[in-house]
């Protein structure tokens, strides 16, 4: 209770604020369509929309409204839009009003917006003779504030016309806020703002024109007004064009384009600005179809240069009245029109083709622009033959290309041919050698528009003539000549293209195209890397072009990347384009590393009477990675020739230590060594005695002079460059030169000892392998062979521990010697290296080899064979005809039989073989 009464106070001091500021209509009705709603809306005759989607609400100031405080007081028509949704309508209809005059009605509005957001829409609406809504002629979306606004409305209608003003309000987003309207007003005089339009007059136009309204309109200022044409369905229009009378009447145009019946409708003149709109009359676009023929003419007469016909223009479709008949014929295998003005119901011909096939139809015309209709339906007709002329004139060459010539010509009506019976021949000659010449002739479609002469050669001169025939006769054109044009060339010839490789350049020679097809312009060439040995080359980058004069024939190419494959595209051009590319890939020839240069005595670290310790640094590879380094000593004799191995200071050949002494070359190879064994500067250390990838580092002699040279070495595939440092000087020294006894020989001695141990031993078994052989029929028993056997043993024991003894000492003679390089996994030993040991068994200076169980044979001549094996033995022998007969498939071979088990002796004369058996112990031993 105290809440209303709260309200009612408020209500009451709102009304008298309100009041204050503004007074609306204060008593009784307003004139006629005017309401000031303090009755209701009904006393004014205004009523709800009954299709719309709610109602407005009457707010009088005789009942306590629950409404806001800041809503003004006093009666009028409202909307809440807090209590609706979105898109719903509410509609208040006002009487319809038929006056032959200029209306100006004036109203009060607001949109109240509490939380500031529009609440809705207020449109106005004009609806004519009971016609569709349309569009809005004047709406405002913007709140207003609690105070009313004011604006007005120019209705132009005239008799017998009535129109009905409609107030709509929309909800656009359910928030809470009020449309509201309130002292509506129909005045007799016109609106002081918004312009009143004079007539609209109806537009005629014939289908497929422009349609023009104009607009007249007095207005004291219409600057900022917005113009539009409206359609009664609701489409706008905008202006088009807008022009200003005088000061106080101005003209608006509008177009619509290329209208048809589908745009025949009613359209009226719309203008707003903030004080109010005007609205015109309702206009009628009236669309006229052009007139055309029903049935198409009729053919009355035909002979070979004419036709009658009748144009049966009577029947037709679309509106009239005719005011223009036209004939329009054409071939209908050609594409040109001509057209007649025809003012009889019969129209003939003339001037036409013989046996020629005509497409005739008739045009009508109303008023207006645009009034001349589609033609009529065709009459389809010929004209009757003669007897043959002459052969087709003006022989047009329609087109030229380079292996193609196509042939325009006049069209053979039967003007020329007098029948359409007849054959088109195209004969042509052209001269491919001066010495030899091609003809044809070729038969042509001769109701085809263009003839095409095919497959010849470019930039030649060909001769054409054309042949008409039929059954009566023959008739031949003046002959033409024309040249082709010039193609693509032909591929450059790639037995003819020469490469001449360099570190850094390629020299590239060719030949002309066998087919140029033309004047040869240019040659482009670009090439590419595509590989390289050097894995620093960038690979996959844009080739590079290069364009020369038609008459170059070779080119170098430099700055390129050694040891690198190029890929090169060489191709001719014309004036028509680049023919095909010959590919051809040529690859530079490799570099010589880059040795980096010392600094003074940078090389030289340490020295010794029989050594010096040298710096290496690691090569720079060009070309192609770095396979190789290389160590050459070159002795200082001023008494010896000087022999260079290879070109400058580099010493392609490699020679080792042994091979020099023996030679007498100057220069050995004292070690190799990989590039992975070097990936940063290292000391290296000359003389060492030790073996690098088979080349001995001997140690240098005190007393002799030595260059110490450094070499790296690059091959791929056939191709080797070296590159050559000298690192230091080794001079003499005054330390004795001592021959070094058996416990300190080096390893060429222990070399050439084992070796002549060897051989004396090889002599001594061959010597003794021919005694047996000699005396093999003569010896045998068995007692013979026991003391043979035996002393051969014996022989042969005696010589291997000599040799035994002389080895192992010259083995311990280097047991002591120390090295600069004693862990380095590559260097060997002298005795290792050429398997010299202490144990018997693998004594290679002995070739007798020993099987403990089983049989065994080592031979080092071949008629001499050893075997060991247990006691008794029972002795096969090998020249036995009845063993080749036992054993066939050991005819060439030689057994020894252990108990029941017979060991077969591999020999490839086994007549030759000697064999001595005697009894040592338990065991017997086979020679």
């Amino acid at each position: 209770m105290d809440t209303i009464i709260l309200g009612i106070l408020l209500l009451h001091t709102a009304f008298g604020s309100a009041g204050a500021q503004y007074t609306p209509a204060q008593m009784g009705h307003a004139e006629k369509g005017g309401c000031t709603f303090d009755d209701g809306p009904a006393q004014c005759d205004y009523q709800q929309d009954p299709y719309d989607d709610f109602d407005w609400t009457h707010v009088s100031a005789q009942e306590v409204p629950y409404l806001p405080s800041d809503l003004p007081q006093g009666s009028y028509m409202m909307v809440d839009t807090s209590q609706h949704d979105y898109g719903e309508k509410a509609r208040l209809q006002l009487p319809v009003m038929k006056e032959n005059d200029t209306h100006c009605i004036d109203f009060n509005y607001l949109l109240y917006c509490p939380d500031g957001s529009s609440p809705g829409t207020l449109n106005v609406l004009v609806k004519v003779n009971k016609g569709p809504l349309a569009n809005p002629i004047w709406n405002v979306t913007s709140c207003t504030g609690k105070d009313w606004m004011k604006a007005e409305l120019a209705v132009s209608t005239f008799w017998p016309n009535e129109y009905q003003v409609i107030f709509e309000a929309e909800v656009t987003n359910g928030r809470r806020g009020f449309i509201a309207i309130d002292d509506i007003q129909v005045l007799s005089y016109p609106c002081d703002k918004s312009p009143h339009f004079l007539r609209l007059g109806d537009v005629e136009v014939n289908a497929g024109q422009n349609a023009t309204f104009q607009c007249i309109a007095t207005v004291r200022d219409a600057v900022n007004n917005k113009l539009w044409l409206q359609r009664r369905n609701g489409e706008d229009i905008p202006v088009a064009e807008k022009k200003n009378i005088n000061h106080r009447k101005f003209a608006a145009s509008f177009r619509l384009r290329e209208v048809t019946s589908q745009d025949q409708d009613l359209y009226r003149c719309v203008t707003q600005s903030e004080r109010g709109s005007g609205v015109s009359n309702f206009a009628g676009l009236i669309v006229r179809e052009p007139p055309r023929p029903i049935a198409p003419p009729q053919l009355l007469g035909v002979g070979p240069t004419y036709l009658l016909i009748q144009l049966n223009a009577n029947s037709i479709f679309g509106d009239g009245p005719i005011i223009l008949k036209e004939v329009e014929y054409r071939m209908t295998s050609g594409s040109w029109t001509e057209t007649h003005a025809v003012n009889s119901p019969n129209y003939k011909l003339w001037h036409l083709d013989p046996d020629t096939e005509y497409e005739i139809r008739v045009l009508l015309t109303r008023p207006g622009e645009g009034g001349t209709g589609q033609p009529g339906p065709p009459l389809i007709t010929r004209t009757k033959c003669a007897e043959p002329m002459r052969t087709p004139k003006n022989l047009k060459i329609a087109e030229t290309q380079a292996r193609f010539i196509a042939v325009d010509w006049e069209s053979l009506g039967y003007n020329i041919t007098r029948c359409h019976t007849f054959n088109v021949t195209i004969c042509y000659h052209y001269h491919k050698t001066p010495n030899q010449s091609k003809a044809d002739c070729l038969e042509m479609d001769p109701k085809a528009p263009r003839h095409v002469v095919g497959n010849l050669p470019p930039n030649t001169n060909v001769s054409l003539k054309m042949i008409l025939t039929n059954p009566e006769g023959r008739k031949e054109s003046d002959e033409t000549v024309i040249q082709t044009e010039e193609d693509v060339p032909g591929p450059v010839p790639k037995e003819f293209v020469r490469a001449t490789p360099s570190e850094d350049k390629i020299s590239l020679q060719w030949k002309e195209p066998l087919e140029p097809n033309g004047i040869i312009t240019q040659y482009e060439i670009s090439y590419s890397s595509v590989h390289s040995f050097d894995p620093s080359v960038p690979l996959l980058r844009p080739p590079v072009l290069v364009s020369l004069p038609w008459n170059t024939s070779r080119h170098n190419f430099t700055q390129l990347h050694p040891g690198t494959t190029y890929q090169f595209l060489i191709r001719a051009s014309t004036s028509k384009g680049y023919g095909p590319p010959t590919t051809l890939n040529v690859t530079t020839n490799i570099s010589a590393p880059t040795l980096e240069e010392y600094d003074g005595s940078e090389a030289s670290l340490n020295e010794t009477a029989t050594t010096i310790t040298v710096l290496l640094k690691p090569a720079q590879a060009k070309g192609a990675p770095i396979s190789a380094y290389q160590i050459v000593v070159r002795e200082i004799n001023p008494h010896r020739a000087r022999r260079e191995a290879g070109s400058g200071e580099c010493y392609r050949e490699p020679v080792s230590y042994q091979n020099a002494a023996s030679t007498g070359l100057p220069y050995y190879f004292a070690a190799e060594l990989p590039p992975r064994n070097l990936p940063e500067p290292l000391p290296f250390t000359v003389g060492d005695n030790k073996t690098y990838h088979g080349y001995w580092n001997a140690p240098l002699a005190p007393r002799k002079n030595y260059n110490i040279y450094f070499q790296a070495v690059s091959s791929v595939e056939k191709e080797s460059k070296t590159q050559c440092l000298k690192l230091a000087f080794k001079g003499a020294t005054e330390e004795p030169e001592v021959i070094p006894d058996p416990a300190k020989q080096t390893d060429q001695v222990v070399k050439i000892a084992g070796i002549s141990a060897a051989v004396l031993v090889f002599i001594l078994l061959v010597l003794v392998a021919i005694l047996l052989v000699k005396k093999r029929r003569s010896y045998y028993s068995y007692s013979y062979y026991l003391k043979l056997a035996k002393k051969r043993k014996d022989a042969i024991g005696n010589t291997r521990q000599e040799m035994t003894h002389m080895v192992n000492s010259m083995d311990r003679s280097y047991a002591d010697q120390s090295t600069l390089h004693a862990e380095e996994p590559m260097s060997v030993t002298f005795m290792d290296s050429h398997n010299f040991s202490n144990r018997l068994p693998n004594d290679p200076l002995v070739p007798t080899a020993v099987l403990e169980q089983g049989f065994s044979i080592i031979s080092t001549a071949p008629p001499v064979l050893h075997c060991k094996l247990k006691w008794p033995v029972q002795w096969v022998d090998s020249t036995m005809d009845e063993f080749y007969q036992t054993h066939p498939k050991h005819a060439a071979q030689g057994a020894c039989r252990s108990g029941s088990r017979t060991t077969v002796l591999e020999e490839s004369n086994p007549r030759m073989l000697q064999m001595s058996c005697e009894t040592n112990g338990d065991d017997g031993v086979c020679h």
